[in-house]
């Protein structure tokens, strides 16, 4: 009996449960990168037009911290692919 309800939360079936948490995984797991991508390229563009001079040095360590957002991302991506399908 117990099994019985820690398979079917609420009277839903195990995949609907794992299309629900794999939707939720990557959702949650795309925006808040693309946030911090958002905030990143901001803020560089800001320090680059105050100081024109360090627009290298900035540059380099936007792209550098973009992609690690971006890893973050393909994370969340794994991780739902694994709830999905495994």
């Amino acid at each position: 009996m117990a099994a019985e309800v820690v398979n079917t939360v609420a009277g839903l079936d195990p995949a609907v449960i794992k299309g629900i948490a794999a939707g939720l995984t990557i959702a949650i797991g795309g925006m808040v990168p693309a946030l911090a991508i958002g905030k990143l390229a901001g803020k560089a563009m800001e320090a680059i037009g105050r100081n024109p001079e360090a627009s290298a040095k900035v540059q380099t360590a936007m792209i550098l911290a973009i992609a690690f957002c971006e890893a973050i991302a393909i994370y969340a991506l794994v991780m739902a692919l694994i709830i999905k399908f495994v």
